[in-house]
């Protein structure tokens, strides 16, 4: 009879687990001037000082992966308290991503409403908005393997915004169909029909709801402000679990 001896979990005849650091990035999202723009900052330090990358770093021993997410973002862009929605986007990594060696980060999303960015900080010279087009045609180009993440971040948002009501994350509280209808079309890159956009936000069960106020609209006029329907409020802290039925499909070429 053949005995395999443990040390700790692992049985002599394998090899031992890798050991690599793990880091957070956040890809931060908003629609500024009726466009889709992330959250980059310039790095202080190397490697690829100077650069444009996601706001991000090192998990510190102990930490939640969600509470370095957010640690992180207020470090390098000086915001304390997140608005909108934040979602673990996905892994990558660890192999040929750094240079200083095999590091595994966890992606983080965030839709949020426009907010300042207030200040840099940590390895951080600068934060700002830019537009998503820019990284898209080349204008812009980030660290490591910022792009590839940023590319499945919009992606991500944009399937959220036909399946989930977190289009509404991008607005208000309160908000105006058109306003909403802005959001959309930022996030999907396309022109939607005003009228077919509003009767089918409205008329999808459990999505919107009319507060019963109003706001000075185009060219004057009165427009209806709406709220996201109960069911389609997340509690405070928690992701929405609602579905859109029937889904609110992008326009496919």
């Amino acid at each position: 009879m053949t005995i395999i001896a443990y040390d700790g979990f692992m049985p002599e005849t394998r090899t031992a687990p890798a050991r690599f650091p793990v880091t957070v990035d956040v890809v931060a999202l908003t629609v500024r001037d009726g466009e889709l723009n992330v959250l980059l900052i310039t790095r202080l330090i190397d490697p690829f000082r100077g650069k444009l990358a996601l706001p991000g770093g090192f998990v510190l021993a102990g930490e939640e992966l969600l509470e370095a997410a957010g640690r992180e973002l207020a470090e390098e862009t000086g915001v304390e308290h997140l608005p909108g929605h934040l979602e673990q986007l996905g892994s990558y990594g660890p192999k040929g991503r750094d240079p200083r060696g095999d590091v595994l980060t966890v992606a983080h999303l965030l839709l949020a409403p426009n907010f300042p960015v207030l200040s840099a900080g940590s390895d951080a010279e600068h934060a700002a908005w830019y537009p998503v087009s820019q990284v898209q045609n080349g204008a812009l180009q980030l660290a490591f393997d910022h792009e590839r993440i940023l590319g499945d971040a919009v992606e991500r948002a944009k399937s959220k915004l036909e399946y989930s009501p977190l289009g509404a994350a991008f607005c208000g509280e309160e908000f105006t169909v058109a306003q909403l209808r802005t959001v959309y079309e930022a996030v999907w890159g396309t022109r939607l029909d005003p009228r077919n956009f509003h009767r089918k936000a409205t008329g999808t069960p459990g999505f919107l709801e009319d507060t019963g106020r109003t706001t000075t609209g185009d060219a004057g006029r009165p427009a209806a402000l709406f709220r996201l329907a109960g069911a389609a409020r997340p509690a405070a802290g928690q992701p929405t679990r609602a579905v859109l039925n029937p889904p609110l499909m992008r326009p496919r070429d």
